[in-house]
């Protein structure tokens, strides 16, 4: 699930979801939830800057979740995208708390200023203000090393502890 973060000044201030591709959903009051993501950014940051990423659940985590899902009598989420989906927009905080969701960012959207010259560098600040950005991520220089850096994530893409849908090149 796509989410957008935008912070003034180095702090949070709002989310949304991608929506209709135009209007997102506001969810910042469950993203105040999330356990793992910086709510005050420190050192160099652009007065306003907007973080795109992807809304996750790990394996484990999705079984452990449909495991009390069925202790409770409720029903099982189909696969981990749907309940981290779900989990994001619920009406109730508490419920979307207790869930442990997690993002890998990825992108800017709006900001203030330039902010970095490269994708990687980018990336690089991501990590430096506390987001969690995909470990598997690669700088490749050239087509030898994204084919070897394809077929790598192709052979361990079961092994992840997430689901993916397939790879980015910037």
């Amino acid at each position: 699930l796509s989410l957008s973060l935008r912070y003034e000044k180095g702090q949070f201030v709002t989310a949304a979801t991608r929506g209709d591709g135009t209007v997102g959903e506001n969810v910042i009051a469950n993203v105040r939830t999330f356990r793992e993501l910086p709510f005050i950014l420190s050192g160099e940051v652009p007065d306003l800057l907007e973080v795109r990423g992807e809304v996750y659940l790990t394996k484990q985590d999705f079984q452990i979740l449909n495991h009390r899902q069925a202790e409770i009598g409720g029903k099982g989420f189909a696969n981990p995208r749907n309940a981290a989906a779900g989990s994001l927009r619920q009406l109730d905080t508490s419920i979307t708390a207790e869930r442990p969701l997690k993002m890998f960012a990825y992108a800017w959207g709006d900001v203030s200023e330039p902010i970095a010259d490269s994708q990687w560098d980018f990336l690089n600040r991501l990590k430096g203000w506390g987001f969690e950005v995909n470990p598997i991520t690669k700088l490749c220089t050239s087509l030898s090393e994204l084919m070897v850096v394809y077929r790598y994530v192709g052979s361990q893409r079961a092994a992840l502890n997430y689901d993916i849908d397939g790879m980015v090149y910037k």
